[in-house]
């Protein structure tokens, strides 16, 4: 990966509608597409990725305002991919001398080239979320009263409270992509995300909670009430986990059966089961899930999704960071493996179509098959009917950080929130505890399935390969049978 010149440019972000990205920095259309054929003249696929963006990071932490961040970026990244090979090059100047740069550095890229170059992918005329920037949705002084506002809120609703953090973060991108033939897809992506933690103490214990929510809407769209109860709400929930765990007990270690709660607990598929479900890990046969399509990979019922395709959410997309609509991809059906996430690339080595999951950061990252919102869909079960079938068990939340191997499915995830479950009853909050398994073994051992499935409400982003990208996970409340418990009770 080459960075051919990254020099700032004086030019002002556009205003938030989707214009010409090429003919706001004085490039002409005709020029560019013409150096870019030239470029992809033996190439299987590429494209000119444009990007302007705005972001904004503020946090406020016991009692005053600890940082407050704004960036204001632009650039373009150049591909040319041929065979299993890819050139890129990128540069924050704007400019044809640059372009220039770029083809020199990307147009070598040539072996393994299939003498045909790769239709461009159909365009739509579907949006998933409005233009508003995030960023201008409300002034810096009001964001700053609320964050103070947040933080009173909190100690008056308990004594035990002892340090609020509350954080906003926002971000509008405008993008374009230009392909060889002069076709452009114009997007432009707002996010935002609000996020509360409290810690309580008693004597010389201490316990924390958290809380979040987002999506692409301004902030306006969640603070006032409009999910989860806006900022009171989340307030009100990071307290509540935080008072439990302050009264949990340690979490015993051992072999059990364990619940999981709808909604947020679906990260746990996301990186056990999502990862090893995207094609570039299956193509180079590096999954623990690659040469088995076709196959029982869960249990009977269970089936997951890929959908990029719903309103607002934290991992919707219009189109991909390729051109490609998003869509509602199935992975596993009643148990069978019956597809996988492709950006471009990967789906034509491997003779399949791309699914609209080929995703990048920024300008300055190449496209890879990425999740946008991984979901298990609801089964027949009634949540209390599950908990009423285990005897001597796990309900487990809310979680944490994990870790997962890819080629094995190994994965080791710390529980934020969970509780012991004895004869059929939910009993103590524990502390502590981590699960401990394999992704597609623990599919197979899903032995029933809520009627309950909830989305996340929009924390999430995903790391691959150093690159960070939104996403969302969803799923049911779930039964998994005999998962290894990583406890802290003697």
């Amino acid at each position: 990966m080459t960075n051919t010149d990254n020099q700032p440019l004086d030019a002002a972000l556009n205003s938030t509608d989707s214009g010409d990205l090429l003919e706001a920095h004085g490039l002409d259309r005709e020029s560019v597409c013409k150096l870019l054929a030239d470029t992809l003249s033996n190439a299987d696929d590429g494209e000119l990725f444009f990007e302007q963006s705005q972001s904004e990071g503020l946090v406020f932490d016991n009692g005053r305002l600890k940082s407050s961040s704004f960036d204001s970026s632009q650039g373009f990244g150049m591909r040319s991919v041929a065979g299993e090979a890819a050139g890129y090059a990128h540069s924050g100047e704007l400019s044809i001398e640059a372009l220039k740069r770029a083809s020199d550095a990307v147009s070598s890229v040539g072996e393994g080239y299939s003498g045909v170059t790769a239709e461009a992918p159909q365009q739509t005329n579907r949006r998933l979320y409005g233009d508003l920037n995030p960023v201008d949705d409300m002034s810096l002084a009001e964001k700053i009263s609320l964050l103070e506002e947040i933080n009173q809120y909190a100690r008056d609703k308990d004594n035990r409270v002892r340090q609020v953090s509350a954080s906003l973060a926002g971000s509008w991108r405008k993008i374009a992509i230009l392909r060889a033939d002069g076709q452009i897809f114009h997007d432009v992506r707002p996010l935002v995300r609000v996020n509360v933690s409290v810690v309580v103490g008693e004597g010389d214990r201490q316990e924390a909670g958290s809380h979040g929510f987002g999506g692409r809407h301004g902030y306006s769209y969640y603070l006032n009430g409009g999910i989860d109860g806006g900022w009171q709400g989340a307030t009100d929930e990071a307290l509540r986990q935080a008072l439990v765990n302050l009264e949990a007990i340690d979490a015993p270690a051992g072999e059990l059966d364990v619940v999981l709660g709808p909604g947020w607990p679906g990260v746990l598929l996301h990186e056990a089961v999502g990862h090893g479900l995207e094609g570039d890990f299956n193509r180079k046969k590096s999954s623990a899930f690659a040469e088995l399509m076709g196959q029982q990979v869960a249990a009977k019922g269970v089936t997951v999704v890929d959908d990029g395709t719903i309103d607002g959410r934290r991992g919707s997309l219009s189109f991909d960071d390729e051109g490609t609509p998003t869509q509602r991809t199935p992975l596993i059906e009643d148990g069978v493996l019956v597809g996988y996430m492709q950006d471009r690339q990967n789906a034509r080595l491997m003779g399949v179509n791309s699914t609209g999951n080929g995703r990048r950061q920024s300008y300055a990252h190449i496209p890879m098959p990425r999740m946008t919102n991984t979901i298990m869909e609801s089964g027949d079960h009634d949540p209390a009917e599950i908990l009423k079938s285990v005897r001597n068990g796990l309900y487990a939340v809310n979680f944490g950080g994990g870790q997962v191997d890819i080629t094995s499915g190994k994965f080791v995830f710390s529980c934020t929130e969970a509780y012991l479950i004895e004869d059929g009853k939910v009993t103590a909050p524990v502390k502590g505890a981590t699960l401990i398994g394999n992704g597609p073994e623990a599919m197979k051992r899903i032995s029933m399935i809520g009627n309950d499935m909830q989305l996340d409400t929009g924390i999430g982003t995903c790391g691959k390969q150093g690159q960070g990208v939104p996403v969302g996970v969803g799923q049911p409340t779930l039964r998994i049978d005999g998962i290894t418990v990583g406890g802290t009770a003697t």
